[in-house]
């Protein structure tokens, strides 16, 4: 679900690089030293996890993450996505240096927004937790199909049909996702589950 270079109007990609820049150093802010490992960690599984790709009719597939990326960092999750995509853009081409903003805010808003989610109605029951955290994992990948729809419209409606493609090419994996972020939680629940609870950034003080 990576946009290449080209793709985009010259000031669609602009914009959208501006507004990633913006949101990485405010995400940035708001990492505290301890959390750097963590951080490290995620990043780079988001970065091996959408190395994956999976033909697909005249498109390919492959894991997203952005939703577990927000449940395990919170507002950190839009810097670990951008770091992931820029490392991906200049190693293995996939997406455009002069796309990475339009790529960052594609998967990195949903990332924000379901982290917010899951801390907000996770309650405190671990079936719960792992539902909410299942949830979170599966409409990460929908908001970031919602939202490449939407980069794409920018660039005239040719590539509507595209968009709607990617959408429906990704109704599997956000299904797959679910069922590993909801498996990722239980996991983390019973192994150390303070990876999901104290210290997630949205609930932190500016």
């Amino acid at each position: 679900m990576h946009i290449s270079d080209g793709v985009l109007p010259v000031g669609a990609a602009l914009a959208s690089g501006a507004a990633s820049l913006a949101i990485a150093a405010w995400s940035a802010r708001r990492i505290q030293g301890e959390e750097l490992p963590k951080v490290a960690v995620v990043t780079a599984s988001f970065f091996v996890a959408s190395l994956l790709h999976v033909p697909l009719g005249p498109t390919s597939v492959h894991l997203l993450i952005p939703g577990l990326v927000g449940v395990l960092l919170g507002r950190a999750a839009f810097l670990a996505i951008a770091l992931g995509l820029v490392l991906q853009s200049l190693l293995f081409q996939f997406g455009g240096l002069t796309a990475l903003g339009a790529n960052a805010l594609m998967m990195g808003i949903p990332a924000l927004i379901c982290g917010w989610l899951f801390q907000t109605f996770k309650g405190q029951a671990r079936k719960r937790q792992v539902l909410v955290g299942g949830l979170a994992g599966g409409l990460g990948t929908v908001f970031s199909g919602l939202i490449l729809a939407l980069l794409l419209a920018t660039g005239g409606e040719d590539f509507f049909g595209v968009a709607r493609l990617a959408l429906l090419a990704h109704v599997p994996v956000v299904a797959i996702e679910a069922l590993v972020s909801a498996f990722t939680v239980s996991f983390l629940l019973k192994v150390k589950p303070e990876l999901l609870q104290a210290r997630d950034a949205l609930h932190r003080e500016s």
